[in-house]
């Protein structure tokens, strides 16, 4: 096996001289550079598995070579040691395709630990074969793997936008299975579904005797995750007690249990999502912006199913092979089929594999348009045009009141009941209900 070669890139000799003895005692081969010219010169002679290279050098910055990597060699993760460490710069950097963003002075233990990490990054080109779940060669579907690709080789957190329904916990899932952390836990959690009061010891655990019931220690989510992933579903439902503490986390690197006296360092990739606006969030005061700005330094959005209805035949094949749906006589027709195609979709994926589960389960023969039992087509033409006047903030609240309402009066005033209906959490109807002044 070929040992691995290092690429570090800084204009001070005293500390080129230092990381080189580190990493030649670490059993790797070296190469330096003093300059971003000097640096590309060597990137273009040569293969190297990691560049570790400073922010700020003679002639230019290290974000030019984060780029020139990106473009010339995207398996080859880059790291960016400086001292002139800022949140802006950090973001920059791993926006640019960095693997990772650290400031000076780096301790020896933390380097060995930087660099253990990004050499055990996968090779991508044999990462495709983890594809399984994201079915589709649109446009909009091959434009998510390629950012999946590129963000999973970085350890830049990632939120994931898509309504309810479009795959945003598979693309999560994907992104750590493609990651160098894939052979350690992938966490998930659904922020909208922990009761308040119990937010803080489920995340962070607690120690014995903490409280009533707490008869032994035990470990939080991000514990679980320690050396993994840590994936938020529904971020936007954490109460703003909680974004405080997460944000500690997230800075700090350490956690406290629940009656604990002392933090331990967690090691944990954070990938978020939401089917909510959070920029949106953040405007109204629900959200913190710097909490924000930690968990969106990469946004990754999940198209909606009837933005890509040309992906519809080949998830309807994905579903009934991966619940065994073709086994039997039942088959859809081609109307059947053009009927999925003209749908709207609004639960998206999710509402397909209802749909599909449901028309088998009821036929033993042919399955045509009217066992799909498809919902009725929303207002179009004179309807719709006759809104246009409004402001879309207004025409939208209108539409969303009445789905609500709608939802309220089928399950006679249960908001449980009815969240679970909408597909949504009870914080987030709680929070949809006083928006629109529903009573």
């Amino acid at each position: 096996m070929a040992v691995p070669t290092v690429l570090i890139v800084d204009d001070e000799p005293d500390l080129l001289d230092l990381v080189e003895l580190t990493l030649v005692r670490m059993g790797l081969n070296v190469d330096r550079a003093k300059s971003v010219s000097e640096a590309k010169a060597r990137l273009q002679g040569r293969r190297f598995d990691l560049c570790l290279t400073d922010m700020r050098l003679p002639d230019g910055e290290g974000l030019e070579i984060v780029r020139h990597v990106a473009e010339t060699s995207p398996a080859t993760p880059v790291a960016v040691i400086t001292a002139y460490g800022s949140a802006d710069n950090a973001v920059a950097a791993l926006k640019a395709g960095a693997f990772d963003y650290v400031s000076k002075p780096v301790s020896l233990e933390q380097l060995r630990a930087l660099v253990r990490t990004a050499l055990k990054t996968p090779d991508l080109e044999h990462a495709a074969e983890q594809d399984r779940g994201l079915v589709g060669e649109s446009p909009a579907m091959q434009q998510v793997r390629s950012l999946i690709e590129k963000v999973a080789r970085s350890q830049a957190p990632v939120f994931i936008y898509g309504e309810t329904g479009t795959g945003k916990e598979v693309a999560a899932r994907l992104i750590h299975g493609k990651s160098h952390r894939a052979g350690k836990p992938f966490v998930a959690v659904n922020c909208g579904a922990i009761p308040e009061n119990l937010m803080e010891s489920e995340f962070f655990g607690y120690r014995k005797g903490a409280f009533t019931g707490a008869e032994a220690d035990r470990d939080g989510f991000f514990q679980a995750a320690d050396g993994g992933t840590l994936f938020l579903d529904e971020v936007a439902d954490l109460p703003m007690s909680m974004q405080v503490k997460l944000l500690r986390a997230i800075q700090e690197k350490r956690v406290r249990r629940v009656g604990g006296t002392q933090e331990d360092p967690v090691d944990v990739r954070l990938i978020s999502a939401s089917h909510q606006d959070l920029a949106r969030a953040v405007e109204v005061g629900r959200f913190r912006h710097d909490l924000f700005y930690r968990l969106n330094v990469i946004e990754l959005k999940m198209p909606p199913l009837r933005e890509r209805q040309e992906d519809i035949p080949a998830l309807v094949a994905h579903i009934l092979t991966r619940y065994g749906l073709n086994q039997g006589t039942a088959r859809l027709t081609e109307a059947a089929t053009a009927a999925l195609m003209r749908y709207a979709f609004p639960g998206n994926v999710r509402e397909l594999e209802n749909i599909l589960e449901r028309a088998f389960a009821l036929s033993e023969g042919e399955i045509g348009p009217e066992d799909l039992n498809l919902a009725p087509e929303p207002a179009t033409g004179s309807d719709a045009a006759g809104r246009a006047d409004q402001p879309l903030q207004d025409y939208l609240d209108a539409v969303e009141r009445e789905v609500v309402l709608a939802a309220l009066e089928k399950n006679g005033g249960n908001k449980t009941a009815a969240a679970k209906q909408l597909g949504v959490t009870f914080r987030s109807l709680r929070y949809r209900l006083e928006r629109l002044g529903i009573d």
